[in-house]
């Protein structure tokens, strides 16, 4: 497999320490062969779902991978009180399937509470 097509090498999860702020749910794939996998990327500088998209699949992209945003929403991270919350949806791009995003951010903070609910924006 070529160096480029290795998605082990991306993370399954990238967000931001604390707060509250949007996120995306990216499914990535290499150009050449493999297998894709979804990830989840989540920033509080981002004021558009978009914003968070565009900056990792641009990245992404440089590496040999193409991206397909799966949808967004918002995750409230509590690190003081080891909680993370997932809800809402991105206007741009649709609801992401918050239940993939749960597992993937359940397995990033084993010793968490990772809850997900489709109410709220």
């Amino acid at each position: 497999m070529a160096a480029g097509g290795d998605t082990s090498r991306v993370p399954d999860v990238d967000i931001d320490p604390d707060g509250v702020f949007k996120y995306v749910l990216i499914r990535v794939t290499p150009e050449e062969t493999g297998a894709s996998k979804d990830v989840v990327r989540g920033y509080a500088w981002a004021e558009y779902h978009a914003d968070i998209y565009d900056k990792v699949a641009e990245e992404l992209e440089k590496q040999g991978f193409d991206c397909e945003c799966l949808g967004g929403g918002r995750i409230s991270h509590q690190s003081q009180a080891k909680k993370i919350h997932v809800y809402g949806y991105s206007v741009g791009f649709g609801r992401a399937k918050h239940s993939i995003s749960t597992e993937k951010l359940k397995a990033a903070f084993p010793d968490y509470e990772v809850t997900w609910s489709d109410k709220g924006y």
